[in-house]
């Protein structure tokens, strides 16, 4: 297989030039003709690709434009082994500014690839389709069936991707990998509560404040309950490595509609970090009177909506043999032993883990999100990460499948 891989990697390079070279931000979401352009690429190599359209209704529901999954199944002997997911997700975020190489120029250079989802996670669509393609050319021995998923959704939650895969009962799956990065396998990663909180009060004369109810002044309060929150949460440490402190972030408020006008209306949007250890439904309780009790006031009214909730990935009884199995390969491909870990993030391979499948992060890119620049400027991944995590991942796929 290593042979394969090596004479075959300037093919994977295009692959993920290719990918890369055709925008697929969300938002706003609008990626199918990603999609198309992924599958048409796919069966370019020579896989037979099933495309799974998300209702435009349920796309809109969860934030999308449009969303269509793609779905590769490979049989290796009698199709009885294990069957393997393998879900790399093609939605990226926006660019930004800042970039010195054109966000979809998939530009190589000083041997790495530069642009928008060159490492998230682009660079995994390119990673789990040759490693799969290695292993139909050395078949012998091997039993069970491999999947590609190849989803658009993960940067908003995954609710039309993996979620709606499973639920649409389109893949059954004994063991899931993700997308991640070479130099660890993770585990475990945080979950989020996204809330929309609204302060209601009532709008006067700023000439005589005091026969209103002022929104901003109650929402001052909960901003300052808030904060006294966030330095509470960072005394609490996950016992995952990589994963840290539970956070909370207030990131956006708008509120009022003249100077001289007590506003009679605010709203905020927080951002709930969850560690593994916590459970997404009592931390929402929690924020939830905390927020309504610091707003509390006479004419004031609060309201909270939950926008997402993710709860926290963990690692599911089987998770480990596939975890020493990737350590074995990437210690002899890379030339140093690489950590179990968690990440203080949240994706879509939650989903997978909530149905009961023993998952896996694993995939192409360097140690650490900030090493890639991911959602960043001049996002890159190198090209020997990319080829290592391709054998890295053909030769765990051949363990778990031998016959």
């Amino acid at each position: 297989m290593t042979d394969f891989i090596e004479a075959n990697f300037p093919r994977e390079v295009e692959f993920l030039k290719a990918l890369v070279r055709v925008p697929s931000d969300n938002p706003p979401g609008d990626c199918d003709r990603h999609a198309e352009e992924s599958a048409r690429l796919l069966e370019g190599l020579g896989f037979t690709v099933e495309r799974h359209k998300v209702p435009d209704g349920i796309a809109k529901q969860h934030g999308m434009v449009s969303a269509t999954n793609l779905i590769v199944r490979e049989t290796f002997g009698s199709g009885k082994g294990p069957v393997i997911a393998m879900n790399a997700h093609g939605d990226v975020v926006p660019p930004g500014e800042g970039w010195t190489h054109d966000p979809y120029g998939a530009e190589e250079k000083g041997g790495a690839i530069y642009g928008r989802g060159a490492a998230v996670s682009k660079s995994d669509y390119a990673t789990y389709a040759f490693a799969l393609l290695a292993l139909k050319d050395s078949p012998a021995g091997l039993d069970g069936v491999v999947e590609l998923h190849l989803t658009y959704d993960e940067e908003i939650g995954g609710y039309t991707g993996p979620d709606w895969l499973i639920k649409q009962k389109l893949t059954n799956p004994d063991i899931a990998f993700s997308a991640g990065f070479s130099y660890a396998v993770v585990t475990a990663h945080n979950g989020v509560l996204h809330l929309e909180v609204t302060v209601r009060g009532k709008q006067a004369h700023a000439a005589m404040p005091e026969s209103g109810a002022d929104a901003l002044e109650a929402a001052t309060r909960i901003l300052t309950a808030i904060y006294k929150e966030r330095k509470r949460l960072n005394r609490i440490k996950s016992k995952s490595p990589g994963i840290g402190s539970p956070k909370i972030t207030v990131g956006q408020i708008a509120g009022g509609f003249a100077t001289n006008v007590v506003p009679d209306k605010v709203t905020m949007r927080i951002d709930r970090r969850l560690i593994p250890e916590e459970k997404g439904t009592k931390v929402e309780r929690e924020l939830v009177a905390l927020v309504k009790r610091a707003g509390a006031g006479r004419g004031i009214k609060v309201e909270c909506k939950r926008i997402i909730l993710a709860e926290p990935l963990k690692p599911r009884p089987g998770v480990r043999k596939i975890v020493e199995i990737i350590q074995r390969h990437a210690r002899r491909e890379l030339k140093t032993a690489i950590k179990e870990m968690g990440v203080p993030l949240y994706t879509d391979a939650r989903h997978y883990s909530a149905a009961g499948i023993p998952t896996v992060l694993y995939g192409a890119g360097p140690r650490s999100i900030l090493e890639a620049n991911a959602h960043s400027a001049n996002e890159h991944v190198k090209l020997s990460d990319l080829k290592a995590a391709t054998k890295i991942v053909a030769a765990s796929l051949r363990d778990l499948l031998k016959a």
